[in-house]
């Protein structure tokens, strides 16, 4: 595996970003498809709606949508599906969100390179993107 980093969709792109993948569900208000330079939108990895409708980038939310959030991705098939992206030097995971603290690409990130640490590289062939069914999770 090589290394797993995140990034704002609306930072300036580098030559060293290596394979740029978009982690967001909804694309970046006001970014253009040009000035992403994505390589990858990988839509089912974000939340699912419900999920950050509710967190609602709440920072005294985070722990809880934490939570949450990783058992969605524990059962997640499109997340075995990245993990042939994850074999590449350097893979950038790009968010939107303003606050770079609490958002799902932090845990996103943390959550792929514990996996792969715990399995090796994740193994898989990417899998056509569905939105999944899941029951809403409430915030409290």
């Amino acid at each position: 595996m090589g290394t797993i980093v995140i990034k704002r969709v609306y930072d300036p792109p580098m030559a060293d970003d290596g394979f740029r993948v978009l982690v967001d569900r909804l694309w970046p208000r006001g970014l253009t498809k040009a000035a992403a330079a994505l390589d990858l939108w990988a839509k089912d990895l974000a939340p699912s709606s419900d999920l950050r409708k509710e967190f609602n980038h709440q920072p005294d939310r985070f722990a809880e949508f934490t939570h949450h959030y990783l058992g969605e991705l524990s059962s997640n098939p499109a997340v075995a599906a990245f993990g042939v992206e994850l074999k590449r030097p350097k893979v950038t995971l790009l968010y939107g969100a303003h606050d770079r603290r609490n958002n799902h690409a932090v845990v996103l990130a943390e959550f792929l390179r514990r996996k792969v640490k715990s399995k090796g590289s994740p193994q898989g062939k990417p899998a056509k993107r569905k939105a999944a069914s899941k029951p809403a999770r409430r915030l409290s």
